[in-house]
């Protein structure tokens, strides 16, 4: 199974693919070298700027303890709606691979996640690789048919805009 978003802007697509009876691979390609996005992956004042979803959430927490072991923090808020996740590092080689847990405070699917997040450079472009292993084939296909696509894009479109940004403010620094 095989579904694409269509970004409106940005080098291109999402594609979401399911793998196997537990996990869901999506894959995007940044127009920005590898170590550039890593940072946006790993730092608070970059992910607060892009790692929103859809329109009108912002997050005021994003704690990040980058080390194996180490924990992260993410709240989300939309009027008087709050969506919290956590999680543990496991694996952390930079600036090329992230594998962490993913649970939410009010579990909309069922378990932990474990999240693996692998960025691949060729040339001035980075592909994203991120496979999410979910505890059973229920929460997996909860979570496709989630409105978690559009979320995911559009965080993406912003990522675009961020790496932009930071590679302009680098070239002039």
């Amino acid at each position: 199974m095989s579904r694409e978003a269509a970004a409106t802007q940005g080098p291109g697509p999402l594609h979401i693919t399911a793998l196997g009876d537990r996990e869901i691979l999506m894959t995007r390609d940044f127009e920005a070298p590898r170590a550039l996005v890593f940072e946006a992956w790993t730092r608070p004042e970059l992910l607060e700027r892009w790692l929103l979803g859809p329109p009108g959430w912002t997050m005021p927490v994003c704690e990040v303890d980058l080390r194996v072991g180490g924990a992260y923090r993410y709240l989300w808020r939309k009027g008087g709606t709050e969506m919290g996740v956590s999680g543990v590092y496991r694996e952390i080689v930079v600036p090329e691979r992230i594998v962490c847990t993913e649970t939410f405070d009010e579990a909309w699917y069922a378990g932990e996640a474990l999240c693996t997040v692998e960025l691949v450079e060729r040339g001035d472009r980075t592909t994203l690789r991120q496979t999410v292993r979910y505890e059973s084939r229920e929460a997996r296909d909860g979570v496709l048919k989630s409105p978690m696509e559009s979320g995911v894009a559009a965080s993406y479109e912003r990522l675009d805009e961020v790496l932009a940004s930071s590679a302009r403010d680098r070239r002039y620094s």
